[in-house]
């Protein structure tokens, strides 16, 4: 099994919590927007998420303004 460096996935970026640049953990996330079961599959969307390891403020952009 190979490992993963966790710093890869990591980039300086401004927090408005904190007021500087900080580290921070970038990821994208396939994420569900409809409530309803009915349409649940039809309603995923890209969003790139971004948590703060200094203070772990979290933000999630959609990517997919369509």
């Amino acid at each position: 099994m190979a490992a993963t460096d966790s710093r890869a996935n990591e980039r300086l970026e401004h927090c408005s919590a904190c007021d500087c640049e900080t580290a921070h953990s970038v990821s994208l996330q396939i994420i569900t927007e409809s409530d309803g079961e009915e349409n649940a599959a039809f309603s995923r969307e890209p969003y790139r998420v971004s948590e703060c390891q200094r203070c772990g403020e979290s933000t999630a952009v959609r990517m997919n303004n369509a």
